[in-house]
């Protein structure tokens, strides 16, 4: 697979993007949604930020208090037996059976700029920022889908009562409309097709159950967008595999002649993040053609290997120009990155079933 990894690469850091607020610094800026609006490429990005502890044995935890639409600080000390500490990222209870008791930082959606695709600025003030209940923890990874002259923009939305999948629309990405949340916890890596298909719209899906399955591809459909039905176990996990561990949906599907070309990422048991693909049928998605038996993309590069969280490479938006696929990526859950691929190389390395 010939990859052209962008010489700028990453060619979006955190020091590249202002704290919202002067007492919080901002720990990563990746997992872009992408639009192209009047002539310039949007990356919706996902900016992590964290409130600045200057003493080492506090730690800090932002969460979104709803009645005074302000953030409250929660203060804990590293020595209170009652917490967990050891992932950078949340602050565990180990009195409680919950995955996590806070986030240590606060993520929301900033939109960096560029006319050719290399080069961006980055707007000053937040572009979707938390503000419902089940958002209080943060909002993540955004992907848009353009139909007609809408955009539809879903992320991850954080909150005490779980993850799901929340909406906003915007014609102008001024104003917006908030739909509320479309799938609901624990669910996440929601991706919706750009077009209806045989008179349905179709989403792209990640459950993450308690009981029995895995974090694995589902496939649903709606007549409007906001709820969504006839759910599908799409695609799994595969033993031994480079996406062993967990997948879900990456970019945005775009058409080719053989198929809905869906490019997924997946992770092995060790946490290491790949992008493969997926060929889907043009006339029913929820039929899987092709697949990725091996990797389009790894985490080479020194950018990707080493971060927040190392050994990542995680798309949620990609550009397609005739043969060209200019994949826009997190690495390492801290930075931006690009690489251009060719769609006939992947459709050609697949593994038809």
């Amino acid at each position: 697979m010939n990859i052209y990894r962008y010489e700028e690469n990453p060619i979006i850091t955190p020091a590249d993007v202002k704290p919202h607020r002067d007492d919080f610094e901002v720990i990563g800026a990746f997992n872009a949604g992408v639009a192209e609006y009047k002539g310039e490429i949007l990356l919706l990005l996902r900016v992590a930020e964290r409130p600045i502890s200057h003493d080492p044995m506090i730690v800090k935890a932002p969460v979104y208090n709803v009645e005074t639409k302000q953030l409250d600080i929660i203060e804990l000390r590293t020595d209170d037996e009652r917490y967990d500490f050891s992932d950078p990222r949340v602050i565990r209870n180990v009195s409680k059976s919950s995955t996590f008791e806070y986030l240590t930082s606060l993520s929301y959606i900033r939109v960096a700029r560029s006319k050719d695709g290399h080069n961006f600025t980055i707007d000053d003030e937040p572009l979707v920022y938390p503000s419902q209940s089940l958002e209080t923890f943060g909002i993540e990874d955004p992907r848009v889908t353009q139909i007609g002259d809408t955009y539809y923009i879903y992320f991850s939305a954080v909150s005490p009562v779980g993850v799901g999948e929340s909406m906003v629309s915007t014609k102008d990405f001024k104003i917006f409309t908030h739909h509320g949340m479309i799938f609901g916890p624990d669910n996440k890596d929601v991706l919706i097709f750009p077009e209806k298909i045989n008179g349905k719209y179709y989403a792209l899906h990640r459950p993450t159950t308690k009981s029995t399955g895995n974090p694995e591809m589902w496939i649903a459909e709606s007549d409007n967008l906001l709820y969504w039905g006839n759910h599908k176990h799409l695609a799994g996990l595969r033993e031994g595999m480079w996406d062993s561990g967990r997948m879900g949906g990456g970019a945005v599907p775009f058409k080719t002649e053989k198929g809905w070309l869906e490019l997924y990422h997946g992770a092995t048991l060790d946490h290491r993040y790949c992008m493969g693909a997926l060929l889907l049928d043009l006339n029913d998605p929820s039929k899987v053609i092709a697949r990725s038996e091996h990797p389009i993309m790894e985490p080479d590069a020194e950018y990707e290997k080493n971060g927040f969280f190392g050994d990542v490479v995680f798309s949620c938006g990609a550009v397609v120009h005739g043969n060209v696929v200019k994949m826009y990526y997190g690495v390492a859950d801290t930075s931006m990155a690009c690489a251009e691929l060719s769609v006939q190389e992947i459709l050609d390395s697949l593994k038809y079933e």
